[in-house]
């Protein structure tokens, strides 16, 4: 889909974007100096160098084709940068100025990577490092700042936020009511959220109990493996609405087995103590 883009260049919104499709301008190298299509004089040359810049970025520098698509259109570049690509969400002691991060999961569409504070979460800092494009759920106004924060570093990845991507869509609720409204489902982990993933937290590190600690992982990892599905999801019906649709869709790959499995008791002393 990247190569059939051109709202990435100024003075090309998505409206002038079609009417190129439509004239038979489908892709980059389809381009013409004296497209089909009205277009400033500005804008054409604008889009000459900017296609020359991009067909550079293509293989390098997912940022730079993320930076030109605002908030709602970066799916574009997934599958040209899938196997560069890391779904990550983390778990925190709160939401204030003094909270710490408690785990991280990351998943590569391949495999599971948890980090622990106080075990190896000082890893992650090398280990996100392997990727190029990070795909998260509210993460550029919570994961990434507070990542960045508490470790005193900057995460200059591309980034899909699903969040913009699922609402324009029409799928809005956070990150579990996205899922719910695209069928996904959660088993023995529904009900527990951000609030609760504190608890799980608190109670391992007060009690030493590890039984809390996997079933934080257990949410951590379902958290960030559902990102796949649902990356796959927005992007299939975004292009689903392109000329391209049949062609560039996606299949969805068997869910990623969760190593950690959430102990039913443990939940259940937590609900009765605190709710």
């Amino acid at each position: 889909m990247l190569q059939h883009t051109f709202c990435h260049i100024p003075g090309i919104g998505m409206k002038t974007e079609r009417q190129l499709w439509a004239a038979g301008i489908t892709s980059w190298n389809h381009w013409q100096p004296e497209p089909p299509v009205r277009l400033s004089a500005a804008t054409r040359l604008e889009a000459t160098r900017v296609l020359q810049d991009s067909l550079v970025a293509l293989d390098k520098d997912p940022a730079f084709f993320v930076s030109q698509l605002g908030s709602t259109e970066p799916w574009r570049i997934f599958p040209h940068y899938r196997d560069r690509t890391v779904y990550l969400d983390i778990e925190t002691t709160g939401l204030d100025d003094y909270a710490t991060v408690t785990t991280i999961a990351l998943y590569d569409g391949r495999e599971v990577f948890t980090y622990i504070n106080g075990r190896n979460l000082d890893d992650f800092v090398r280990d996100i490092q392997q990727y190029q494009v990070i795909v998260s759920y509210n993460g550029k106004s919570f994961d990434i700042p507070f990542l960045e924060r508490f470790f005193g570093i900057r995460l200059d990845h591309a980034q899909i936020d699903l969040r913009y991507v699922l609402a324009r869509l029409g799928f809005k609720g956070g990150l579990k009511g996205c899922e719910k409204q695209l069928g996904l489902h959660r088993g023995s982990l529904d009900g527990v959220d951000g609030y609760f993933a504190v608890l799980l937290w608190n109670r391992y590190i007060q009690e030493n109990d590890e039984k809390a600690l996997e079933t934080l992982l257990a949410y951590n990892i379902e958290d960030t493996v559902n990102l796949e599905r649902l990356m796959i999801e927005a992007y299939n019906r975004n292009v689903l609405a392109t000329p391209f649709g049949e062609q560039l869709i996606i299949p969805f790959p068997a869910p990623a087995p969760n190593p950690y499995f959430a102990d039913h008791d443990c939940i259940d002393r937590i609900k009765r103590t605190w709710y």
